[in-house]
């Protein structure tokens, strides 16, 4: 592969003879011709007009099928037009300064270059289409007199005439050039307007329609989003449809894949990136900010928490931040920028806030039909009843900063839900409980300082303060007293001379001096919001590798009556589209021209001169506002004189009478009226607020007026150390406001752009509704057709010819190394058979149209494939091997480890005593070596000695095996060895059995433990039952004992002597169970002992006594039994505690069979005494009957 020095020197000689070319400007010196290409030249060109490019849907379709994404190409995207580093610059002055006249010249090249190259191409849409278009039946759009297209049918043409037939039945003789060419039904409501055959107005605009009643409200303008708001909830979103743009595997137009491409282009070239969302005021640019926030901390996950933050974020900036306007419920009135930073592995880490221009006059000045900051109407609504009576709340209505508009609520919105939502997310954002109720404290206070009313005293219209709970609520929540509140409203201080003059102030003076004062706690107050928010967004700031900012910024507007407010929003605006006209006309086209490509200009309308108008010094509104600011006496009229005299040769200004003037923006021409220009834009804070606020108890007062003392001496001394000796002059807020700007500007250069276009459908924002002439205008000034026709023609793919080469270089079937990467590049080309009209070749560049280099990736990624297979085979093998290796290594340390294990435990086993098992293993050793010892000796000693007799029992083994004859030698030693193997065979399992048995013994104590537990709490159990089965017997035979006292009759003297149990005798005793307690009666005087066997009726409770007490001693005999077992001096075989849990059951069917005959009992005890009661009262009135 070719150097990079070679292949700079080649590129350098190349610029350089063409630089000759043009100095010498002779036709015969022509610059050295580019290496061959493919027919039918040697300079791609566009095709011809008869050979039109393939931007049908089918083409379309087929480009994107295989398509790998240009950020994994490693070149240049679509939308990445240019992006550079900016540098660091001057407070104030515009980032494209310095870039202006570079600009101006390098567009009279352009048009030069236009004029000799593309003068005979024709345009689509201009005169020299007519003769194409205007045929019979084709389908055409015509401008109406009241200036919309409506759709017809050419039905014959006459010369410059046309007879249409218009989609009402009309047939209309029209100028053709009053037609434009409509494209076929087919490609209606194609979701890239690329497609379109033809890119004129009413094609885009029928094309954004048909999608819009399809709920299809994204659709793609080549590199920018359009947006359509629908005004209602449309089923596009959600975690589903999170995973599968994530996933790739959808592709159609949404804000998820514009997050989605921002956030891989991020990780690919570690560029930070930037999402632009514009539009007009209602066009629903906050809710697109959010969607694509939702999907950006989807993706990055990291910490939840950040997440769940920045997310949080959006409800508290939207109640402190937005209000309800003429066109828009939830219009913002402050710009934001959302940057949100991620790790190098793509991973959230922590989130920045700026914000922009916090329209203060809200506070105090509503419009009719127009809300204040939604907090206000929530704080009223949604707060608790102890919170309303720690800041004093009343209703919204009861306030005058509320109530002036007449419109407290807005449909279908609850703001006591909205307030619970707040407070949630501040809480999520880790906002403290103590923070918060300072902030709704300072909104409660501005609320009481609406409601504080002056009467004048005097001619001169000097007022005084009225005190009333007013003045009272409003200072007891600022924390200062009533009187220092009265006096900083009612006075001011005057400088006269080196003396201070205080002076009252008049009726205008105390209102605006009381507005001024509201306005700066709410601003203020926002602003500490935000830097909270920051704080607790920003703990994972040293991980930021990358970041994408969201940029969600105030829209144009246009309103019957246009306020400062509005111009400072519309002169963003026109910065802003000024940005957006840079990098995606201006830069883009600029590139194509600069390498020398054939390139056909691309017009759009530029706002430059709008800005210009702005910007321009010492001409420019901005610098002659704050001309007229500075002189105290000035007035809005003298404003307004001062532009008329300074702007009226500017074609876009008008000076208009009343004190009103008009400026021609890109999106249209609005009306001012210069009232309150001066006073908003000097934006005064009086000195005796700051003193005010500084002698608060309150933390966030006094926070506030620091705040502005630290700002005023750190301009203070910014003067001193740039030699301004004159008395430093506050700035105003134009001027702050293009400072912000500007530096907004500079970073959204610093970063790789993704526009988003919101579109408002209808003013009257209500679903359904599409409005054709309001649609057509913001299309219009959003340059909508000219990027899709910028996109269409141009080359979406470009890359340098090192970086062409680097990726596809090794694709070149033969040895091209020597060659310098321009040539490479065309031989790459040429072997791939691209066709000449989708690719241009540059100085520097190479430039591609859309889907072709599907090819030359795959066939990279096949042979990148196959070199991966290749190498992990080889890998494979050469670690296989590596393996083998280490295995063997691995086995014969281990071997040499267990060895030294093993010589170190035997060494040990010398040292210890022997057992018993080794002795006699020893002593059998020595016995046999002994006699092996022996038997070799007598061998060499009589070694004809062949027989050996049986030795005497009683003698040693070693005498013995003296007598033995050789041959049987070797079959004792088998026999002996045999012995001492199967002894320790036999040794080695008794040893086993007894470590089971012991085992086995260690769990049956366990077991036995268990079971002694378990017969404990049942022998308790049982003696419990025992016993309450004896007081329930008890307390029956007492039942008895008082039935059949009732019974007996008394003395015929009139005293009784019944018979009754003795409460002392019945009590049964529970401490002896084997006992029972006899049953005593008492006659007192009678001689006659109950001994009845039916009659007395105490047979039956006799016999269940006896049946109790038999019962009771077969059980206590049974029980005793199983103890003995359980102690072991019975018959093991039996299981105490199974025997023991039988008994249980037996005593339980016992008892229940015991009570029913008890009660049986006791009913047949109380029906006998009741008959005996009834015998004895008869027979002793017939005894008295007799007596009488």
């Amino acid at each position: 592969m070719l150097s990079l020095s070679t292949a700079r020197s080649s590129l350098e000689e190349m610029l350089e003879s063409l630089r000759r070319n043009e100095e010498d400007e002779s036709p015969k010196d022509l610059p050295p011709a580019l290496p061959p290409r493919p027919k039918p030249t040697s300079r791609a060109r566009l095709p011809s007009a008869k050979r039109p490019l393939p931007t049908s849907s089918e083409a379309a379709k087929s480009s994107l099928n295989g398509c790998v994404k240009k950020e994994e190409m490693g070149g240049e995207r679509g939308n990445d037009f240019g992006a550079k580093k900016v540098k660091e610059m001057e407070a104030g002055k515009s980032p494209y300064v310095v870039a202006a006249s570079d600009e101006m010249e390098h567009n009279k090249i352009l048009e030069e270059r236009e004029c000799a190259k593309l003068g005979n191409l024709r345009r689509p849409g201009s005169a020299s289409d007519d003769k194409h278009f205007v045929k019979k039946n084709l389908h055409v759009w015509y401008l109406r007199d009241n200036g919309l297209w409506e759709s017809g049918q050419i039905k014959s043409t006459s010369g410059e005439k046309a007879s249409v037939l218009l989609s009402d039945g009309i047939v209309e003789t029209v100028p053709t050039q009053d037609l434009l060419p409509a494209n076929p039904q087919i490609l209606d409501g194609v979701d890239d307007l690329v497609q379109l055959n033809y890119l004129n107005e009413p094609s885009v605009l029928h094309n954004l329609r048909s999608r819009y009643f399809q709920d299809k409200i994204y659709t793609k303008a080549g590199p920018v989003l359009v947006a359509v708001n629908p005004f209602k909830d449309v089923q596009l979103y959600g975690n589903d449809l999170v995973s599968a743009y994530r996933h790739k595997l959808l592709d159609s137009p949404h804000v998820y894949a514009v997050a989605d491409a921002a956030y891989n282009a991020m990780l690919t070239d570690e560029i930070n990136q930037s999402i632009i969302i514009s539009g007009e005021s209602g066009a629903g640019k906050t809710e697109t900010a959010k969607i694509a926030m939702q999907y950006l901390t989807a993706l990055g996950g990291g910490d939840d928490r950040i997440g769940s933050k920045i997310l949080q974020t959006s409800f508290i900036l939207e109640a402190f931040g937005s209000a309800k306007t003429a066109r828009n419920n939830n219009s913002t009135r402050f710009g934001k920028l959302i940057e949100i930073h991620f790790t190098a592995t793509g991973q959230i880490c922590s989130a920045k806030i700026q914000s922009f221009f916090l329209e203060k006059s809200r506070v105090v000045q509503l419009g009719e039909g127009e809300r204040s900051y939604h907090i206000f109407y929530q704080l009223c609504s949604g707060a608790p009843s102890g919170l309303k009576r720690m800041l004093k709340l009343k209703r919204a209505s009861d306030y005058n900063y509320l109530n002036q508009s007449d419109c407290l609520e807005i449909h279908n919105i609850d703001d006591a839900q909205r307030f619970h939502i707040v407070t949630g997310a501040l809480n999520s954002v880790g906002i403290s409980k103590e923070d918060q109720e300072h902030a709704l404290e300072m909104l409660a206070a501005v609320l009481w300082l609406g409601n504080i009313s002056f009467i004048v005293t005097d001619k001169q219209n000097h007022v005084e303060v009225v005190s009333d709970e007013a003045v009272t609520n409003a200072a007891s929540l600022l924390g200062c007293s009533e009187s220092q509140l009265i006096l900083a409203l009612s006075t001011r201080k005057v400088q006269a001379g080196k003396d201070e003059v205080t002076k009252t102030r008049t009726l205008g003076q105390a209102i605006d001096a009381r507005d001024a004062l509201a306005k700066f706690i709410y601003a203020n107050l926002f602003d500490w919001l935000v830097e909270k928010i920051n704080f607790s967004l920003s703990m994972g700031k040293h991980n930021t590798r990358c970041s994408i900012s969201v940029l969600d910024i105030y829209g144009f507007e246009s309103f019957k009556k246009n306020s400062f407010e509005q111009f400072c929003i519309n002169y963003a605006s026109e910065r802003l589209q000024q940005h957006f006209n840079r990098y995606l006309f201006k830069l883009e086209q600029g590139e194509y021209e600069l390498d020398g490509i054939d390139w056909r200009k691309v017009d759009f309308e530029d706002n430059q001169d709008c800005l210009d108008l702005f910007e321009k010094k010492p001409d420019g509104l901005i610098s002659l506002l704050d001309e007229v600011s500075n002189f105290p006496k000035a007035t809005d009229l003298t404003l307004a004189t001062k532009f008329k005299q300074q702007l009226n040769s500017n074609h876009c200004f008008k000076g208009e009478r009343g004190g009103t003037f008009s400026v021609r923006h890109y999106a249209g021409e609005v009306l001012y009226d210069t009232g309150k220009f001066l006073e908003k834009n000097r934006d005064p804070v009086h000195s005796e607020f700051t003193e005010l606020l500084s002698s608060c108890t309150g933390q966030l007062p006094q926070y506030f007026a620091s705040t502005l003392l630290k700002q005023a001496q750190s301009l203070k001394s910014t003067l001193m150390q740039s030699g301004v000796l004159t008395q430093c002059q506050k700035k105003t807020f134009a001027t702050k406001f293009k400072d912000q700007l500007f530096e907004l500007l500079q970073h959204l250069d610093s970063t790789s752009p993704h526009f988003i276009r919101c579109i408002r459908p209808n003013n009257k924002q209500i679903p359904g509704s599409f409005e054709k002439d309001l649609v057509l205008q913001q299309i219009q000034s959003c340059r909508i057709p000219e990027v899709a026709r910028i996109s269409r023609l141009g080359y979406s793919i470009r890359m340098t010819h090192q970086e062409f080469t680097r990726r596809y270089g090794f694709l070149l079937t033969e040895n091209a190394t020597s060659q310098d990467p321009l040539s490479m590049s065309i031989a790459i080309l040429h072997q791939f058979g691209i066709l000449p009209e989708m690719y241009q070749v540059g100085h520097t560049k190479l430039y591609f149209r859309t889907g072709q280099i599907c090819a030359l990736e795959d066939v990279r990624k096949q042979v990148l494939q196959g070199n991966r297979e290749v190498q992990k085979a080889f890998h494979g093998h050469h670690a296989r091997q590596d393996f083998h290796k280490l295995k063997e290594t691995v086995v014969s340390l281990q071997s040499f480890v267990r060895g030294e294990i093993a010589r170190k435990e035997y060494g040990l086993l010398r040292l210890e005593k022997p057992d018993d098992h080794s002795m006699e293993v020893v002593l059998i050793q020595s016995v046999i070596r002994g006699w092996l010892t022996r038997r070799h000796f007598s061998h060499h000693q009589n070694p004809k000695l062949s027989n050996v007799g049986k030795p005497k029992q009683g003698r040693r083994t070693s005498e013995v095996k003296d007598h033995l004859p050789p041959e049987m030698m070797p079959s004792v030693i088998e026999e002996l060895q045999k012995r001492v193997s199967l002894a320790e065979e036999t040794l080695e399992l008794k040893e086993k059995e007894n470590l089971a048995l012991r085992e086995q013994v260690q769990q049956y104590e366990a077991r036995w433990s268990e079971y002694e537990s378990k017969m404990k709490s049942m022998e308790e159990m049982w003696q419990k039952q025992m016993a309450s089965l004896q007081m329930s017997l008890a307390a029956a035979k007492n039942s008895l004992v008082a039935n059949n006292t009732i019974s007996q009759p008394g003395r015929l003297g009139g005293t009784q002597s019944p018979q009754f149990y003795d409460s002392e005798d019945m009590s049964m005793g529970t401490q002896t169970p084997g006992g029972s307690t006899p049953i005593r009666y008492v006659n007192n005087g009678m001689d006659d002992v109950l001994s009845r066997d039916t009659n007395g009726g105490l047979d039956p409770v006799s016999h269940l006594v006896k049946e109790f007490e038999q019962t009771k001693q077969n059980f206590d005999d049974e029980a005793r039994v199983i103890i003995e077992v359980k102690s072991g001096t019975h018959s093991p075989s039996l299981n105490p505690v199974e025997e023991f849990r039988r008994l249980k059951h037996r005593f339980e069917a016992w008892k229940k069979d015991y009570k029913v005959r008890l009660r049986e009992a006791k009913a047949k005890v109380h029906r006998l005494a009741r008959g005996e009661a009834e015998k004895n009262r008869r027979k002793w009135w017939g005894l008295k009957n007799k007596r009488s």
